[in-house]
């Protein structure tokens, strides 16, 4: 017997063998089971989720012969028929291949002749979104009012070019990509069945690979099986997919937390030895970042999926890179794949990724950047240039004074004197902050001086120092904005505001029931409304204003008045 590929062989025959697609299959049992059953459906997704596979299942279960049900019995002669693809009752039409209206009146004239064998005639159309205009037009009626014994089934993998008039007339159903986790164990299920001895990390490249396509991935094991001789290693799925390592990809994350720019090219240099695909290693970087984030903003965080390998090392790195680092290199990562189709070569556009996280990577205060800390050419001394000898005749010199030869030796330039050393620059000294009536640190002060911007800005600028407990300052916020007062946030704001203090500071803050708290915003309106009532009864009062209103009935727009910003 000739032999069949694993994505045929395991194609689901029942609702239970179904990777993933729950919500679907909940739906349509219910209907089956209820005798509630619709006329039209449609099935949207990616290719290779199922939809072919459930519209198939589906025509089952309407004839089987033992009853419709949403377990068909498999074992009839319908049900086989059915799995054999030659049961004359289910009719599957490519409307990629016969898009034109005279295929869809073909498909509207059989339909009205009652079934062969089963109960109902069950019109399969794949691909639907390729129909023709005029086809479309042709089906509309047909599919809004079909025989009663006419079951429509289509299936496409792109529904925005479905016209709402058709889309108005289907039950649609969209079947989600599958995650990785359900990929890996319907593989682990079939190797099994199969007895075909496998390593755990094969089965993850080959279900990362898939992109959310069983079909796909299914492929993509047949392929490493053969490539493997039979067996699925990780070594050879790795060397057949151009992918690579996570320890590998562990180890640029390595180089970068360094700084250390010969290190990143060798594990550049090594990552290409391999000949790998290098899109594919700038999507592993960025999809080991999303983790390494997570780590480090996500309390007690840990990967639940069907790999948890390189965890260990992720914690170590979470502890020696900026959460803000992260977020940097990701973004690099992403940019630099949308990029590689315009580079000149693709390891040239990779390691143009990797240079650009290292000269991007934010240094500390003081500290000298990657590319300051890289060795410059000493340029050798120039020669200092011959001054030019100045002829001069004094005004009152006599010609024969002028002839007579002189002895004397050539006079010495006047020593230029020197220029005074420059004084040593005074060590900046930060001016403590002032301090209100109260005696507390003044509030608009801190602000400015800790720099706080964006949420931690606007945090401060509606909030007002009410006293000071020890080492912490209690503040007083409206509660529309007390949502703003989360953490990390305000432990970000106390380092900033205790770093001007010189101290370690907590920030407390409170609900300003009353409403009277004085925030800097509160005066920043108060100061400009005072400027534009300011402005407004400056133009009223304006001669040439009055003289406008009184002879052409002109009328002042107090939106249009600006006050002058100084």
């Amino acid at each position: 017997m000739s032999y069949q590929v694993l994505a045929r062989k395991w194609r689901p025959r029942k609702f239970a063998e179904l990777v993933g697609q729950e919500h679907v299959v909940r739906a349509l049992t219910n209907a089956l089971d209820s005798g509630r059953m619709h006329h039209a459906y449609l099935f949207t997704g990616t290719r290779g989720v199922g939809k072919t596979t459930i519209a198939r299942i589906f025509a089952k279960s309407l004839n089987c012969e033992r009853g419709e049900s949403a377990d068909p019995c498999g074992e009839c002669a319908v049900c086989t028929a059915v799995d054999a693809g030659r049961f004359v009752d289910l009719l599957e039409i490519d409307a990629a291949s016969n898009t034109g209206v005279d295929d869809v009146r073909e498909v509207i004239e059989n339909a009205q002749y009652a079934p062969a064998r089963g109960r109902f005639k069950v019109y399969l159309v794949d691909e639907v979104h390729m129909l023709s205009k005029p086809a479309f037009n042709a089906l509309l009626k047909t599919l809004e009012e079909p025989p009663p014994h006419v079951k429509f089934l289509l299936a496409t993998t792109d529904p925005q070019k479905l016209p709402v008039t058709v889309l108005s007339r289907c039950l649609k159903f969209n079947l989600k990509r599958l995650l990785p986790e359900q990929i890996a164990g319907q593989m682990r299920h079939i190797l099994g069945a199969e007895n075909i001895p496998y390593e755990d990390g094969a089965i993850g490249e080959l279900a990362r690979g898939a992109d959310g396509s069983l079909r796909d991935g299914l492929s993509l094991l047949d392929q490493a099986i053969a490539y493997g001789g039979g067996t699925l290693r990780a070594d050879d799925v790795r060397a057949m997919l151009g992918s690579v390592a996570r320890g590998q990809v562990l180890g640029l994350l390595d180089a970068l937390a360094a700084g250390d720019g010969a290190q990143l090219l060798a594990e550049c240099e090594r990552i290409a030895s391999f000949s790998p695909d290098f899109g594919g290693v700038l999507d592993d970087l960025a999809a080991t970042l999303h983790r390494l984030q997570l780590i480090q903003l996500v309390t007690g965080y840990r990967h639940e999926g069907g790999e948890a390998d390189g965890d260990d090392a992720l914690g170590t790195l979470a502890e020696r890179m900026a959460p803000e680092d992260v977020q940097l290199y990701y973004q690099i990562a992403t940019t630099g794949r949308r990029d590689l189709a315009m580079a000149p070569d693709a390891r040239i556009g990779f390691e143009m990724a990797m240079l650009r996280m290292l000269a991007f990577r934010p240094g500390e205060a003081g500290a000298p950047t990657p590319a300051e800390r890289a060795p410059r050419p000493v340029p050798a001394p120039r020669p200092a240039p011959a001054a030019p000898v100045a002829l001069v005749t004094p005004r009152n010199e006599s010609p024969a004074v002028r002839a007579a030869p002189s002895h004397a030796p050539p006079a010495q330039p006047a020593p230029t004197p020197a220029a005074p050393a420059p004084a040593a620059a005074a060590p900046s000294v930060q001016a403590p902050v002032p301090a209100d009536a109260r005696g507390l640190p003044h509030w608009e002060s801190l602000i400015e001086r800790a720099g706080l911007r964006g949420g931690m800005g606007q945090l401060a600028q509606n909030a007002a120092l009410r006293e000071r407990d020890g080492n912490t300052l209690v503040l007083v916020v409206q509660s529309m904005y007390m949502g703003l007062a989360v953490e990390p946030m305000v432990s970000q704001m106390a380092d900033r505001i205790g770093d001007v203090l010189g101290e370690r500071i907590k920030l407390r803050f409170v609900v300003d029931g009353q409403g009277a708290a004085q925030t800097p915003a509160a005066r920043a309106a108060t100061v400009r409304e005072a400027a534009q009532s300011a402005a407004e009864q400056a133009i009223e009062d304006d001669p040439l204003v009055q003289s406008l209103k009184r002879e052409f009935g002109a009328r002042v727009v107090p939106q249009s008045i600006k006050p002058f910003e100084s």
